[in-house]
């Protein structure tokens, strides 16, 4: 049973820092590309950062400088350090793990957690 297990969410004043885990199970992790994602009330799932198997990432741009995707394959997590945050980046966000084999593409998805940066 896959599961993906997010944690570190909460209330953080403008300014402020989070580090998102996302815990894997039931997956050969290492193989898999893994992603945080985010949803803002009333707006569409974004992505939000990315980092593949060899450890190559990429970052919404609204991001970029703030957000820093890792991810250790020893312990089966990935990981998203959130600095300088802004009240738009409020949000549920959510880690996904994607393989792709040939044509076939194989998402999972964490359950979220929600980040609120408010004064």
């Amino acid at each position: 049973q896959v599961q993906l297990v997010e944690s570190g969410g909460g209330l953080v004043q403008p300014g402020g820092s989070l580090r998102l885990s996302c815990a894997a199970s039931g997956i050969i992790f290492s193989s898999y590309v893994m992603g945080w994602y985010r949803r803002a009330t009333g707006k569409q799932r974004e992505l939000v950062a990315a980092i593949t198997s060899g450890g190559s990432t990429n970052y919404a741009d609204s991001v970029k400088g703030r957000f820093t995707i890792s991810r250790d394959n020893a312990k089966n997590t990935v990981y998203l350090q959130m600095n300088s945050l802004k009240p738009e980046d409020t949000a549920v966000y959510y880690c996904k793990a994607e393989l792709v084999r040939l044509s076939t593409k194989t998402n999972y998805w964490g359950q979220g957690t929600q980040v609120t940066v408010s004064s």
